[in-house]
């Protein structure tokens, strides 16, 4: 059987309660979900990818998978360290009630409450008493110090590189159709192309993807990674995209008409050559029509002169012959 190692991208079912309860506080399935009264509307069921030892998980449970066997299913015990902590009294802080009240919230137990603190960070609570004009707010986690158990199964070990990187978007990005996604890989880089889906999420959310995938693509071994868009170009303000695309329609127009004027030259050059040519042929053709018309007269004048010695050697036989005659006589 095929064991899990550390680094492996894996799809997990699991389901995860509290030792101490049996509360279900979180799960892959949905039925489970409906019947432990979490399920939410907005939620993505069905086994999640993750990256074993990425982090993906709470602590105590991604150490667990390492070693175990694909398709088997597993009970894990996780210590309140490895879970949500152990719980800090230090995290119990109080507030006076007026502090509630001017922002028009009247605190009573049970009720979760968040607070920001003047760093910005924010932190969610919940309120423990309420007596005395004082308002105790607890910000441990919900599950701080409890024994989580989960049960969990190795669905599928994902081998080929390209269903890996999908395998992220889909972690990051459950919105995002990774079948979609133009993704090419190398051994050390990966080009990762979000442009068919830019417009099927919000921009912030897919830059927010990116940055978090950047982190998984890295792990994973990845040392040069591209996103298109890019995080900078998906947080760009829409004035000066547009102000960008301006100026790349203009560099466009400017080298259609620069490479239009080279075509011009060039036809211009075509024609005066071939017009060159023509003069050439014309001059050649002018030449031979010359010769031509020369050569007929110098033929009449050779005929001519012919005839005429024809001529005069037949008046001087008939001088001779006459002679001879009157000699006779």
């Amino acid at each position: 059987m095929t064991k899990v190692e550390k680094g492996d991208v894996i799809r997990l079912h699991y389901t995860g309660r509290i030792k101490e309860t049996g509360e279900i506080f979180d799960t892959t399935d949905e039925e489970i979900a409906k019947k432990a009264g979490i399920y939410r509307e907005d939620g993505v069921y069905g086994p999640v990818p993750i990256a074993v030892g990425a982090g993906h998980v709470i602590k105590g449970l991604d150490e667990a998978l390492e070693g175990l066997e694909v398709g088997k299913k597993y009970e894990i015990e996780v210590p309140p360290e490895k879970g949500f902590g152990k719980r800090d009294r230090k995290l119990i802080k109080t507030f006076t009630l007026g502090q509630f009240r001017r922002q028009g919230i009247i605190p009573f137990p049970g009720m979760p409450v968040e607070i920001e603190t003047e760093g910005g960070r924010k932190l969610k609570g919940r309120v423990l008493t309420v007596s005395g004009g004082r308002v105790r707010v607890d910000f441990n986690h919900p599950y701080a110090g409890k024994h989580l158990v989960y049960d969990v199964e190795i669905v599928e070990k994902i081998e080929d590189p390209i269903e890996k990187v999908k395998a992220m978007i889909e972690l990051r990005l459950p919105r995002v159709d990774a079948n979609k996604v133009i993704i090419e890989v190398g051994e050390k880089d990966v080009v990762v192309d979000f442009t068919p889906v830019k417009d099927e999420v919000d921009r912030a959310t897919l830059a927010l993807g990116e940055i978090l995938l950047e982190s998984d693509l890295k792990f994973l071994g990845y040392e040069e990674i591209t996103f298109k868009p890019s995080v900078d170009e998906l947080l760009k303000p829409p004035e000066a995209e547009e102000e960008t695309e301006t100026e790349e329609a203009a560099k466009t127009e400017s080298t259609e008409v620069i490479g239009t004027e080279e075509k011009a030259e060039e036809a211009q050059e075509a024609v005066d050559e071939v017009e060159e040519t023509e003069e050439r042929s014309e001059s050649k053709e002018a030449e031979k029509a010359e010769e031509k018309e020369e050569k007929p007269k110098k033929a009449r004048d050779t005929k001519g002169r012919k005839t005429r010695r024809t001529t005069t050697k037949k008046t001087t036989s008939k001088k001779k012959a006459k002679a001879t005659e009157e000699k006779s006589e």
